[in-house]
């Protein structure tokens, strides 16, 4: 595919939203909570936390990072033996999807969370930053509806063209890195320098894209690397994170993690962890390269494959009462959504997108999403925990080409919200749990950059000693 030009007052909400999303109503509750802002969230956060110190999580809250300036969570809505409920971090993302699966705050506003994004976090951006001539542009290997509409939203912001360009993994990206930093683009077999792109590159975008750039790109692939793509850097990262907020009453809850896990180590932590656990190669997405084990056929199934990757993680596996991993902590499983007229009750999970700019934190967009079967009391049958357990919506089709299964999408829309049995305070502690993690990356990202502004490769391979990874990664 050729890179294509945005021109201005292009934007066409068909073609940037899901049809069902165009004609959905907001539920009041969500609209409600996104009328809040942070003073009122943190009030309110602290008030269900006494343990949180008021001024940490304002100023958490109003926090503006250096390099993570838009990033998305998955979120597990969990309960414990005790009855005790929690939203579980299950990974961060660095290029999240959401702005089409977004009901309309605004009626009159048909650019919504595109234009929110944008003119909240990457403007701004620009202007604190010091960054070469040249080009704006939208970077992306999938998920074209919603790069298509950054690019439309971006050229009517800035009143001029916008390159929409496709970044594959496939020898093929239509872009180059000068020695200087700067990123150029082809344009009709014109080479264009770069000032500033926004990136939705998804698939090892690190053999692309250098770490940093001269060219401002939102976000930096150094973000990726210290956790943002990077699963087995992100465990690290929220680790150092919780044990420096300790005395705040502050924690990224996540489920007990082993990292720098050999593949012939695997079978001894599954065991460990009572027969039942998630295995992860930590540079994936999408849902790809992730592994729900809870029987030995799916283990076996597991060690047989063929792995690209020399370091994995093991994750305490969250699934139903009676069968989920053992942890230090307990065990916890899924609430998962209202039981439905044939009394059956459905894994999900909830995915916030939120953008960092100026003022600190602001929310952009929510949805979630259910398993294709129903959740049962007993383990599921050998080899189909996925489908019990595994909510993304993407799958690879043969031709390479990305698909979705737009049928196990819930918006926040007043038919889908009330499914998911959630509260105003499930979506506050959404919100804290998605921020914090953003921070703890971001934190992990500024250890990675030396005081000249280079990335450490050799201190990066120490934190993640995984060779073919090191070997992946572009460095000018």
């Amino acid at each position: 595919m050729k890179t294509t030009i945005c021109h201005p007052n292009s934007f066409e909400p068909e073609q940037h939203f899901y049809p069902r999303v165009l004609n959905a109503q907001l539920h009041p509750l969500v609209r409600y909570f996104l009328s809040l802002n942070n003073s009122q969230i943190a009030q309110r956060y602290c008030h269900l936390h006494p343990e949180a110190n008021a001024l940490a999580v304002k100023e958490f809250l109003d926090n503006k990072l250096n390099y993570f300036h838009w990033g998305g969570a998955d979120l597990i809505h969990s309960t414990n033996e005790e009855g005790n409920r929690s939203i579980v971090l299950i990974e961060t993302n660095s290029s999240p999807s959401g702005q089409k699966s977004m009901p309309y705050i605004h009626e009159h506003e048909e650019t919504a969370g595109y234009l929110k994004l944008l003119r909240e976090a990457f403007f701004p951006a620009l202007k604190s930053k010091r960054i070469p001539k040249g080009r704006l542009a939208v970077f992306y290997d999938k998920n074209f509806m919603e790069a298509s509409g950054y690019a439309n939203v971006m050229s009517d912001i800035s009143g001029e063209d916008v390159l929409l360009v496709p970044v594959f993994d496939n020898g093929d990206s239509n872009i180059r890195c000068r020695e200087d930093g700067v990123i150029e683009a082809n344009v009709s077999d014109e080479w264009l320098p770069i000032r500033a792109a926004l990136r939705y590159v998804t698939q090892k975008p690190w053999n692309r894209i250098p770490p940093l750039t001269k060219t401002f790109i939102f976000n930096p692939l150094v973000i990726c690397l210290a956790g943002g793509r990077n699963k087995l850097l992100a465990a690290k990262a929220y680790d150092i994170f919780n044990g420096g907020q300790e005395e705040q009453g502050l924690r990224i809850q996540i489920p007990e993690t082993i990292w720098d896990v050999s593949l012939e180590e695997i079978p001894i932590w599954i065991e460990r962890m009572g027969g039942v656990a998630v295995v992860k190669v930590p540079y994936s997405n999408a849902g790809q390269g992730v592994f729900t084990i809870t029987s030995q056929l799916e283990l076996d199934r597991f060690m047989e494959l063929d792995h690209n990757y020399d370091q994995f993680i093991v994750q305490a596996l969250i699934g139903n009462v009676g069968w989920s991993s053992r942890s230090e902590s307990g065990k916890l499983y899924h609430i998962g959504t209202m039981p439905d007229k044939k009394g059956k009750i459905y894994v999900t999970d909830l995915r916030f997108m939120v953008g960092n700019g100026p003022s600190g934190f602001f929310p952009v967009s929510i949805y979630a999403r259910r398993a294709r079967n129903f959740l049962t009391d007993d383990a599921p049958e050998k080899g189909k925990s996925w489908e019990m357990l595994g909510t993304n919506l993407s799958f690879k089709q043969e031709n390479g080409d990305w698909g979705t299964e737009k049928n196990r999408l819930l918006l926040m829309d007043s038919r889908d919200f009330n499914k998911l049995g959630i509260s105003l305070d499930t979506l506050i502690e959404a919100y804290l749990q998605t921020l914090l993690s953003m921070c703890a990356i971001d934190n992990m990202a500024k250890n990675l950059i030396s005081s000249k502004g280079k990335f450490k490769k050799k201190y990066f391979s120490m934190l993640n000693p995984d060779k073919t990874l090191i070997d992946e990664i572009y460095t000018l």
